[in-house]
């Protein structure tokens, strides 16, 4: 699953400040700049923001974070297993329960 706003969402730990674009130039204040409220692509910050986002999500929603693998996410019960990698802005999943899987993919299609 390709996320194709994963790097336009996540929350920012400390101010960034950007000079204003081409084109969005405010000619009254040329030399201001802007600070962004969120991540953009690009932003050396935007992945590990994106990564603390998504995380968060899996967490709360009882999902276990792989001891050597980071970005290996599990959920278990009682006769199945969830599995979810990450990678840059892709989510890769599978499970034992097809019906897992698609719950999954739709709730992230919500978010």
């Amino acid at each position: 699953m390709d996320v194709k706003t994963a790097f336009l969402n996540g929350e920012l730990k400390k101010e960034v400040y950007v000079s204003q674009p081409e084109g969005f130039v405010d000619p009254d204040r040329s030399t201001h700049v802007y600070r962004l409220k969120k991540a953009l692509y690009r932003l050396k910050q935007a992945p590990r923001a994106w990564y603390d986002t998504l995380s968060r999500f899996l967490l709360d929603n009882d999902f276990s974070k792989g001891a050597v693998d980071p970005t290996l996410f599990t959920q278990k019960t009682s006769k199945h297993i969830l599995l979810v990698q990450m990678y840059v802005d892709d989510i890769n999943f599978a499970s034992t329960d097809l019906k897992a899987c698609d719950m999954f993919s739709n709730e992230m299609s919500l978010k």
